[in-house]
């Protein structure tokens, strides 16, 4: 991964809602003036700030070559900290909604054969890459679970489309997915695409540990467990483009405290999910507390994320 700060902000319209399934709305937004859109590529999500200071991250589940709309699924997530609920019951057709991005973590790299693996409205971000899979002559299949088929957001039309690649696994009807036949043995050319919930995901991984390195794209929706932090005492963090040292204590994160010197950060999720605070390293060993960068990209230690991330020595420099 490397650092990119070519995302937009942009005021966008409601003007197509619909429920795709139990708890699942989907919203297609468009620039008030008709404009195209900025370009994406499958994987990619964008921030939407439905109320103010409220943002959250939303898949882009439609087609990239449609560029004068972008298209969202939303869970409803009686749990959740309020932002899918407003999103449900307050964005209506023509409401206007703050939305920055595109952002992608999560890209669609070429292979002749694809396995993707979805668990509830994971589906979203590999919507787009069943038609890139499809428009490079690859060969690929969807394993779709979910509690119940009515509750699995896109599920006839991705049936009557590939009747032959799709595989739907109600929890309800047939149990859970059975990955020790899904992944059992690794596979030639092969790369293995999935988003769902943390449980699956981490059994995934699992899965996977013994197919070649690189073989496994994952996007969370949430944060994964990663312990206690390595350093328990305060370091410093030299902010090279800001020409400041500054000192970062064991109860705040390196973000809080270049914001509080007046560095000017983009950040969104500050839980290590979304990839915006995104910063280059220049010295220094991280403490790598993310959900989204490799084993591989981690040991590089020339990039983290600094909402989560921390130092593993006594002192980072970073390109900020």
């Amino acid at each position: 991964m490397h650092v990119t700060h070519d995302e937009v902000d942009l005021q966008l319209e409601v003007v197509r809602r619909h429920d795709a399934a139990e708890g699942v709305v989907v919203l297609e937004l468009r620039a008030p003036s008709g404009d195209n859109l900025p370009e994406w590529s499958p994987g990619a999500h964008i921030d939407l700030e439905p109320a103010p200071g409220m943002v959250r991250q939303y898949s882009l589940c439609g087609d990239p070559a449609e560029r004068d709309v972008w298209r969202i699924g939303v869970l409803r997530e009686p749990a959740g900290r309020g932002g899918s609920a407003f999103v449900h019951d307050r964005l209506h057709l023509g409401t206007l909604v703050p939305v920055r991005g595109p952002r992608n973590n999560f890209p669609f790299e070429p292979a002749g054969n694809y396995v993707f693996v979805a668990g509830g409205i994971g589906i979203t971000p590999l919507l787009p890459m069943l038609s890139a899979a499809d428009g490079a002559g690859a060969q690929w299949r969807l394993h779709y679970g979910g509690r119940t088929r009515g509750s699995m957001a896109f599920v006839d039309n991705l049936q009557n489309a590939h009747p032959d690649r799709v595989a739907v696994h109600p929890q309800d009807e047939v149990g859970l997915l059975d990955l020790p036949t899904i992944l059992g043995d690794p596979q030639p050319d092969t790369l293995v695409y999935a988003c769902g919930p943390e449980p699956l995901l981490q059994a995934i991984e699992q899965r996977c540990a013994a197919w070649p390195e690189g073989s496994l794209h994952v996007e969370r929706f949430s944060p994964k467990a990663v312990g206690e932090p390595v350093r328990t005492t305060s370091f410093e963090v030299e902010l090279t483009t800001s020409g400041m040292t500054l000192t970062v204590p064991p109860d705040k994160s390196i973000l809080q405290v270049a914001a509080e010197a007046g560095v000017s950060v983009l950040y969104s999720c500050e839980e290590g999910t979304c990839g915006t605070c995104e910063t280059n390293v220049l010295a220094g060993e991280v403490d790598h507390r993310d959900s989204l960068l490799s084993p591989t990209e981690q040991a590089a230690h020339d990039t983290m994320f600094i909402c989560v991330s921390r130092a593993a020595g006594p002192r980072l420099v970073l390109e900020l």
